[in-house]
């Protein structure tokens, strides 16, 4: 498989994965108000990642971001559980959002030349 089908496949299976979190937003959009608000988020960044598997060179950007934003989320909840600010069991969703964006950066598409994009405006 070439690295920009794979970069499309993973973009689909992250959009779906973070779009599916739109049921546990249901579910607590009364009883934990600031969780439904960041599920809230990752939905629409995964409608978004949808979006952007058509064409990933375009949507750069996006792409870091989620792979960025993967990686700071993770890190919050590492350092939350190793301080007994919540359960082990979430360093599980650490270990997601961290291969998350090790996937989405290593598969990410190179950054066109400024001579290149010149010409190809021509």
């Amino acid at each position: 498989m070439s690295r920009g089908r794979a970069l499309k496949v993973v973009l689909v299976v992250v959009g779906l994965i973070f779009c599916g979190l739109v049921y546990p937003l249901t579910m607590f959009v009364r009883q934990e108000p600031a969780l439904a608000m960041m599920l809230s988020v990752y939905v629409t960044l995964g409608i978004f990642l949808l979006l952007a598997a058509r064409n990933p060179s375009a949507n750069r950007s996006l792409i870091a971001f989620t792979a960025w934003s993967s990686f700071a989320h993770g890190a919050v909840m590492a350092t939350q559980a190793f301080e007994n600010m919540i359960q082990r069991r979430e360093l599980f969703g650490v270990a997601a959002l961290a291969i998350i964006g090790v996937a989405l950066l290593a598969l990410a598409p190179a950054k066109r030349s400024v001579e290149r994009v010149s010409v190809a405006a021509l």
